[in-house]
């Protein structure tokens, strides 16, 4: 339901707390002394089936019998009543609810599940249940089990432990952060990190947001949300239970490399967040953001009283992997004072060699840290006085009277000097992340054209016959159907056929790769399954026998039913490496990458993408290995083909959406040198799926949705029209370019001159589960490829985060005006918004832009004036009904 009813929970014009009765010590009457004390400017009503009063307020029994409808009730009250309590308040009208009663279940017939049942019923939204409330201090209200209440700030707090997001509160009093809202979901049967994140993002008293968090529900909600909200400000994520174990059982080594704390570390940086591993981390993030906004640059200076504590810094500041500024350190002395900071700090200020500037003031008998930091912040403010860019300022100082100096100058202050830097780092970590989400992919080779019909009848055929795995043969062909080289394969019935098979191979002059294939022996190499550099007929034969008899002893179980024969591959030059899909109970299929070999889980070299991928993605995912330094030259080596090695990555993640029923993909090794990439070996999990609207069922990201590309002919002309990718870049610069001004102005209500990278970005680098762009190609232009070919116009349509409605926006070149090619614009972006469930469609158009108003007229749009700009038109369609 995402942030429907939201302004209930944070803004409510009354209270009532059912629960909240004559004894003082209760949970319910806790939380009405607390909502009291806070100051909240509406009424707060006490509810209480038995008890007449409540700190001299009179109680009522029941919701019901109140003398008006509150806006919000917050439920202390025993489990086995909370259905019947909130059916009542759904009946009565209250619009949100906040549970804090515990141990409500999970079996469908339990009170929780039967709550959130009827709370959807009546459009009511649960915080909870096992909540401990929330606070907004801007609001006055302060409806938690917090030990305090927290200050007024702009950083967003949403935590699924109520006792994390304590703590938290706790440390912001002590370092005068202050908060826009504190929220602690509990076990969140209704309101969710993704509407919290929906929300927030677009709260302008909320400048960023913190979520601490032991698991996601719904994947694909919480990336679109979480990708949305980390465009428009800094989202810090603290994840508990990263080592708890997990129950898997994976049989490949894709599927043990991918564990689950490493999946969530991929999720969070393809949403582009900021990751943090503990408290403290949070704390320093929390500092930083709570006084510092984001900037442009990574370089630190640093500025301190001491040469080592100077080094100190620079070294942690290295460690990880910051960069310095030209001189990093300036050593005052340990008997610097105030004019000694102030007179130094200034020109640092003033330098462009420098991004930031840290200072460090360890307390000596000839300096006090309260003097030193009044004269940091004196000199940070005058610097900062009439300039459009104020220089990011951290401090390292002791005592309390120097922070209260510091955090009034709007320095970010931290006791140690690396606390610091991983301060300073969050804020590079983040600019870094926005420039890869805003970053233009590079286009895929025209030649890259998977035979997606040959794939699907392969795996098809197998799930016919009741395979879970490929064999050899199905493997070949599979990654054949995706351009991946692999090793030429015979599958051999028995020992006669398979030396048989070899001698092609002995008699060419090469050597023969014999392997077991057995659908119950996943790692051939376990049981011996494994036979190399075989020179000879009589070498196959009794390598074949010796196989057999210890597959018999060690996996009598297992169905040998062949061999796989192979000429031997020299690795030579090339580098072992491992590729890959893993599934993941929660993020679904996982691109792997690191390196390879027998050895590849005890070296634990990889690193996981999200599917989709491009190719900046898959270079990216390849650079976060140890094993990528050992891809470029080294003495006589020559560097590998890194582009090939993105391209099949590139090409397993395209396999995974085409392919829902691949659960598990592995090629090891994958053998990579100057040349290219060759599969040496590969197996294939299979598992039938359920297909759903909106592309892969267990896909955390939505993937291209191919399915809307269309070819259309419009008076005798030609046109591609297809969903925009995020490598049209370039394509809408030359659109933009050559487009007449007057049809930008009619589509922005204003001359736009600069197209930037960052305005181009957010045109064409989409969120399929909200958005959707079609961009219309000129066909008629023989013989052009698609990235010469001319931009006729776009449509595009964004959903609101309930996607309930979408605003729409369109341009089309003035030259194609006529051919009906808006109206068939409008007409494919209806459809998929009545295919994605969205009720209603609305836009914005200019009075004098008669040509829009008419296609809308036909599409029987509505249209009235904005009351507040007459020469505006705004146009709205029902879809439903």
């Amino acid at each position: 339901m995402s942030t429907y009813r939201f302004e209930a929970l944070l803004t409510p014009r009354s209270v009532a707390v059912v629960g909240a009765g004559a004894r003082a010590g209760s949970l319910g009457r806790a939380v009405f002394d607390k909502i009291r004390a806070g100051g909240f400017p509406g009424p707060v009503h006490p509810v209480h089936p038995q008890d007449a009063e409540a700190d001299g307020v009179p109680c009522v029994a029941r919701i019901a019998d109140l003398p008006a409808v509150p806006d919000l009730a917050v439920v202390a009250s025993p489990p086995e009543s909370i259905p019947g309590i909130v059916a009542e308040a759904g009946r009565a009208g209250v619009r949100a609810a906040i549970l804090l009663t515990a141990g409500l279940g999970t079996e469908p017939d339990d009170p929780g599940p039967r709550a959130a049942r009827i709370a959807r019923e009546h459009g009511l939204r649960l915080l909870g249940p096992d909540s401990a409330g929330l606070a907004v201090p801007g609001h006055r209200l302060d409806a938690s089990l917090l030990a305090r209440a927290p200050r007024a700030g702009d950083l967003a707090l949403v935590s699924q432990s109520g006792t994390v997001a304590g703590a938290i509160v706790e440390w912001g009093a002590r370092h005068g952060a202050g908060f826009s809202a504190v929220m602690a979901l509990g076990s969140a049967c209704d309101v969710d990190i993704a509407d919290c994140l929906d929300h927030f993002a677009n709260c302008l008293r909320t400048r960023a947001i913190l979520l601490c968090l032991d698991g996601v529900s719904d994947a694909r909600r919480f990336m679109s949300a979480a990708r949305a909200a980390a465009r428009t400000k800094p989202v810090v994520i603290l994840r508990a239970g990263r080592h708890a174990r997990d129950g898997r059982n994976p049989e490949t080594h894709t599927g043990a490399l991918a564990r689950p704390d490493a999946v969530y570390a991929a999720a969070f940086r393809r949403a582009g967040l900021l990751a943090v591993e503990d408290l403290d981390a949070m704390f320093s993030a929390a500092e930083t953001l709570s006084h510092q906004r984001p900037f442009a640059g990574k370089r630190l200076a640093i500025l301190t009283n001491g040469r080592g504590i100077g080094l100190l810094a620079a070294d942690r500041l290295a460690d990880r992997g910051g960069v310095p500024a030209d001189g990093p350190v300036v050593d005052l002395g340990i008997t610097a004072d105030g004019p000694a900071y102030a007179a130094a700090l200034a020109p640092m200020l003033a330098d462009h060699a420098g991004d930031a500037v840290l200072t460090v003031h360890v307390p000596t008998a000839r300096s006090d840290a309260a003097a030193v930091a009044q004269a940091v912040a004196d000199t940070v403010t005058r610097a900062r006085r009439g300039q459009a860019r104020k220089k990011p300022v951290f401090a390292v100082s002791h005592g309390e009277a120097a922070a209260a100096i510091l955090a009034g100058a709007g320095i970010p202050h931290f006791a140690t000097d690396s606390e610091a830097i991983e301060g300073f780092l969050h804020l590079v970590r983040y600019r870094e992340a926005q420039d890869d989400l805003m970053r233009t992919p590079d286009s895929l080779p025209r030649d890259f054209s998977p035979d997606t019909a040959a794939a699907e009848a392969i795996v098809a055929a197998a799930l016919r016959q009741g395979a879970a795995w490929l064999d050899p043969v199905a493997v070949a062909g599979l990654l054949a159907a995706y351009g991946i080289e692999t090793v030429p394969l015979t599958l051999a019935p028995d020992i006669d056929a398979a030396a048989a098979a070899a001698w092609t191979i002995i008699a060419a002059g090469g050597t023969v790769a014999l392997k077991v294939v057995s659908p119950d022996v996943v790692h051939k190499s376990d049981i011996g399954g494994v036979h190399l550099d075989l020179t000879s007929e009589q070498d196959v034969r009794d390598a074949a026998r010796k196989i057999l008899v210890r597959a018999r002893r060690e996996r009598p179980d297992a169905r040998v039913t062949g061999f796989a024969v192979q000429p031997m591959v020299r690795k030579g030059q090339r580098r072992e490496l491992i590729a890959g899909l893993a599934e993941d109970p929660v993020f679904g299929p996982v691109v792997v990458f690191g390196r390879g070999g027998t050895a590849v889980e005890v070296i634990d070299d990889r690193a996981l993408g999200l599917p989709p991928l491009d190719l900046a993605l898959a270079d990216d995912l390849i650079g976060r290995t140890r094993v990528a330094r050992r891809l470029a030259a080294y003495r006589d080596v020559p560097a590998v083909d890194r582009g090939a090695i993105a391209l099949t990555l590139v090409k397993l993640a395209q396999l995974a959406a085409d392919l829902p029923d691949v659960r598990e993909l592995d090629i090891n090794p994958l053998l990579a040198d100057a040349d290219g990439v060759v599969a040496l070996d590969a197996r294939v999990r299979l598992r039938a799926s359920p297909r759903r609207a909106g592309g892969h069922p267990r896909f955390a990201i939505r993937p291209y949705p191919a399915e809307w590309v269309r070819a259309l002919t419009l008076k005798g002309r030609a046109i591609a029209v297809r969903p925009v990718r995020p490598e049209d870049e370039p394509l809408f610069r030359a659109f933009f370019a050559t487009i007449d001004p007057e049809d930008v102005r009619l589509r922005f209500f204003a001359p736009v001159r600069d197209f930037s990278h960052a305005f181009l970005a957010r045109l064409t680098q989409l969120d399929y589960a909200r958005a959707i762009a079609f961009v219309a190609l000129d066909e008629t232009e023989a013989g052009a490829g698609e990235g010469a070919k001319r931009m006729l116009g776009a449509v595009r349509l964004h959903a609101n985060a309930d996607g309930t409605s979408g605003e729409y926006a369109i341009l089309v070149r003035s030259e194609a005006r006529g051919t009906g090619l808006a109206l068939a614009l409008m007409r494919l972006m209806l459809d998929w918004a009545r295919s994605e469930g969205i009720g209603t469609v609305e836009g914005t158009v200019l009075a004098e832009n008669r040509a829009m108003l008419a296609v809308c007229r036909r599409l029987g749009f509505s249209q009235s004036r904005d009351p507040d700009d007459v020469g505006v038109v705004k146009v709205r369609l029902g879809l439903r009904g």
